[in-house]
C-alpha cells in the first residue's frame, strides 16, 4: 500500500502529482492562446456559490473554440480529463487556457471569483 501524501490541504496516493506539478500530457497543451484568436465573449463571474455543476464535472468547449480561466480571487483547480491528465493550480491574477475539445473540469480550492472568456480563429 502506497503512503498518502498532503497537497495543497487533500489528501492524495503517493505518486499522485499535486496541482502546480505539471504532468508530462499538461506540458504538450500550450500554456498560451494562439496567437490568431480573438475574444467573442465571456461568462459571467462564478463564486463558489454561483458555479455551475457542470463546470464541476468534465465539459468541453465548442468545437475550435479556446477558452481562457481568469481568477479574480482566490484559488481554482484546473483538471483535464482522460485522453489528457494534468492539474493546475490558478490563483488570483492568473490565467490558464483551455483548449478546444480537452474534457476539463474545475474546482475551487480558496473561495473567490473567476470568469471563462472564449476565443475563436479571427476572420482572415
Amino acid at each position: 500500500m502506497r503512503p498518502a501524501v498532503w497537497c495543497g490541504g487533500l489528501k492524495r496516493k503517493s505518486g499522485v502529482k499535486c496541482m502546480n506539478e505539471q504532468s508530462e500530457p499538461w506540458k504538450a497543451i500550450p500554456p498560451d492562446l494562439p496567437a490568431d484568436v480573438v475574444v467573442y465573449g465571456r461568462t459571467r463571474d462564478f463564486t463558489p456559490e454561483t458555479l455551475p455543476e457542470a463546470f464541476k464535472s468534465a465539459h468541453t468547449t465548442k468545437s475550435g473554440v479556446w477558452g481562457l480561466i481568469r481568477v479574480l480571487e482566490g484559488r481554482l483547480s484546473y483538471h483535464l480529463e482522460p485522453p489528457h491528465q494534468g492539474s493546475k493550480l490558478v490563483s488570483a491574477g492568473e490565467t490558464a487556457p483551455i483548449p478546444p475539445d480537452i474534457p476539463h473540469r474545475v474546482a475551487f480550492v480558496e473561495g473567490g471569483r473567476f470568469f471563462v472568456e472564449f476565443f475563436k480563429k479571427r476572420n482572415p
